[in-house]
């Protein structure tokens, strides 16, 4: 038997191959599915051809695109890694990724050839391939020489399919391993719970970099066998024109107010609608109730994390109970949730603790790290995800707070101590903290408050610019302060609570 998960997305392949699988947003361009089979198979051919060892990385950093898509099914065809790299990402972050993972293949975008092959040559990577959104790049230049039938590698459900790198509050990144049986399950779980249907159609408008718009999203629409429409890059006028065509929209929490922020976001534009999901960040109520009320549908939100793909989900089918404003839902099946103490304890039904989770969607463990490995599992091998919650008697999850100080800012993670440690090197910085304070249409923003060494006057534009070279522009701070000091309680740990509400009311409108 083949596990590989490419296997199980091609046999739900519709029998007529000829029908359409993509389309354009524009309407520009259409694939079909058999244009989806021949050209993973000659980007998979291309791949072997390489005669690469067994397990190998494919580190990918382009725009988003279909031919991107393809290659990440190709690499699960051809039973390599797929490494999927945040395109805001600059050349320190790239420089630490590819040192850490030691890619066999490096694909990027043409414009950045130079300096990323610069830095994977010197770090070993020997096949550097270009991919640009406009189908041009030498990886399809060379896969258009290879054969477009290829038999899928076997792989087994414990083989590795996918790393994603995630950070914590202390340390560098650290790549989460997820198995092909880790992704199969999740999304045939997904496809059942969320009644996938016959005929849907998907609005795909999330970059392909992450969990939501590479896994649940994309996973989900092939699967079902079912068209998606693909934006590039999101367009709140242009989705809307496209929803009377669709059924299933996915977003962060960020595109809903982007859609609410245009007239034409009417109960009629939305009357084909079947499904709008959120997720990636906390939904605000606000958001929630404004888009049932000119929409006429309920979001239905749920909660997931790159080590574990989706967790839980409020209901999709009437017959499961209500969707729950300002809640992610219950466990999904086969996914085990407890709420305990700081010493492991469970906690009573309401009652704040953290959120450790178990079942087939949770990864196999951080790469070349058993020691951190070892401390984010239980004894009784329970995943402590770091976020802290609560669980009510139906079941239902509220997202409290974050363990971790983690900053969700329209959708993507944001790691303090990653940007403190950039901003505590530079000239006149003696020390800084980094927060998340509410942001009306980010959910959060970032901010830093930096204290200037002896002499120095550090300047807040000069440090912002500063850091735009050297981090990806969604980790820059809106905001730079400087201050004599930082809050610090009786054990000399700074105080980020007490600048969280200093700076509360910042971006209040």
């Amino acid at each position: 038997m083949n596990d590989n998960l490419f296997v199980a997305l091609r046999d739900a392949f519709p029998a007529d191959l000829d029908a359409t699988a993509i389309e354009a947003a524009d309407a520009s361009a259409f694939y079909t599915w058999r244009d989806l089979d021949r050209a993973t198979a000659m980007i998979a051919n291309l791949l072997a051809s390489l005669e690469l060892p067994a397990g190998s990385r494919v580190a990918v950093q382009t725009e988003k695109s279909v031919e991107a898509l393809m290659l990440y099914l190709a690499v699960l065809r051809a039973g390599l890694v797929y490494l999927p790299l945040n395109t805001a990402y600059q050349a320190a972050e790239i420089e630490y990724f590819i040192g850490d993972a030691e890619p066999a293949v490096v694909v990027c975008a043409s414009r950045n050839f130079g300096w990323i092959s610069r830095i994977a040559f010197k770090a070993g990577t020997r096949n550097v391939f270009t991919l640009d959104d406009d189908r041009g790049g030498t990886l399809l230049q060379r896969a258009a020489q290879m054969s477009d039938a290829h038999a899928p590698a076997v792989r087994r459900a414990d083989d590795l399919a996918a790393i994603l790198y995630t950070s914590g509050t202390t340390g560098r990144s650290k790549g989460a391993m997820l198995s092909h049986g880790n992704l199969l399950s999740n999304a045939l779980t997904l496809k059942a719970y969320w009644g996938w249907r016959p005929g849907d159609v998907l609005i795909h408008a999330l970059p392909i970099f992450h969990v939501h718009g590479l896994f649940v999203a994309s996973h989900g629409a092939l699967l079902n066998a079912s068209k998606m429409i693909w934006f590039s890059r999101f367009d709140a006028r242009a989705v809307i024109a496209r929803l009377p065509d669709a059924t299933i929209f996915m977003g962060v929490p960020t595109l809903y107010v982007r859609l609410l922020a245009e007239p034409a976001l009417t109960r009629d534009a939305c009357r084909h609608m079947r499904l709008f999901i959120s997720g990636s960040a906390p939904l605000l109520i606000e958001t929630f109730d404004a888009f049932r009320e000119r929409s006429g549908h309920t979001i239905l939100e749920r909660y997931g994390m790159s080590e574990t793909s989706m967790l839980t989900s409020n209901p999709c089918a009437a017959e499961d109970g209500e969707r729950r404003g300002g809640t992610v839902g219950r466990p999904l099946p086969g996914v085990g949730l407890r709420v305990c103490d700081e010493q492991g304890r469970p906690v009573r039904s309401g009652e704040i603790g953290g959120i450790e989770v178990k079942g087939p969607n949770v990864f196999k463990g951080y790469w070349r790290r058993p020691e951190k490995t070892a401390e984010e599992f239980t004894t009784d091998l329970w995943f402590k995800t770091g976020d802290v919650g609560t669980q009510d008697a139906d079941g239902y999850v509220t997202i409290v707070g974050r363990s971790k100080d983690l900053i969700i800012s329209g959708g993507y993670n944001v790691y303090p101590a990653e940007i403190e440690g950039f901003l505590n090197e530079m000239p006149g910085v003696a020390e800084s903290a980094v927060i998340g304070v509410p942001h009306p249409d980010f959910g959060e923003a970032v901010v830093a408050v930096v204290v200037a060494r002896p002499g120095a006057t550090p300047e807040a534009d000069t440090l912002i610019e500063a850091l735009k070279a050297k981090i990806a522009n969604f980790k820059v701070p809106k905001r730079v302060f400087v201050a004599a000091e930082l809050p610090r309680n009786a054990m000399g740990k700074v105080q980020k609570n007490v600048l969280r509400e200093q700076h509360r009311a910042l971006f209040d409108a």
